[in-house]
């Protein structure tokens, strides 16, 4: 006689089984290939709010990259509590999210597939912030760098976090050096 619960987690087993193997054909690994593949092609300013109709250049990177992160970076220099950090990193995220959900829906794609991977940085003051931006769009990295309304903590208008998404080792090449929050 056959033990039931035995059976049980087979007839289970079996079927995660197969629901894996139905996934990893939809959704097969990618292969990895170098920066330089990025370097090729031109900054596009995704902050900008008259974007050109065609698709970012990450778009293309999103077929023949594997893992995509998102890396945000906070002002240290704005003293914001915890709370209004955590706000604002949602902001920037958001911000992101919906700018490329219009422009490159196959990199967010990646990036979900890829378990939305999201790092927070700390930089010392909004001119280093732009500078980084400007490093990232060179590498046409999209950015989106959240602006406070002033109502609580900061002064109107602060450029609080920017948000940056890509593969991981060309967000590394521009968030590499920064420390952790």
């Amino acid at each position: 006689m056959i033990d039931m619960t035995w059976f049980s987690a087979l007839l289970v087993g079996a079927g995660c089984f197969a629901l894996g193997y139905l996934l990893s054909a939809r959704y097969p690994a990618c292969k990895f290939v170098s920066t330089r593949v990025a370097k090729e092609t031109s900054a596009v300013d995704v902050n900008k709010k008259s974007w050109p109709k065609e698709p970012l250049e990450i778009e293309k990177l999103a077929d023949i990259l594997e893992d995509f992160k998102m890396v945000l970076v906070v002002r240290n220099d704005l003293k914001m509590g915890k709370g209004k950090i955590a706000a604002q990193c949602s902001h920037a995220t958001l911000g992101l999210y919906k700018k490329l959900l219009r422009r490159a829906p196959k990199s967010l794609n990646r990036w979900e597939m890829c378990g939305q991977v999201k790092v927070v940085v700390k930089i010392e003051n909004e001119e280093d912030l732009l500078v980084l931006q400007e490093r990232a769009q060179s590498l046409n990295l999209p950015t989106h760098i959240t602006i406070d309304a002033g109502r609580t903590q900061i002064a109107p208008n602060s450029r609080t976090v920017m948000a940056i998404m890509g593969p991981a080792d060309m967000v590394d090449d521009v968030t590499g050096g920064l420390k952790l929050l």
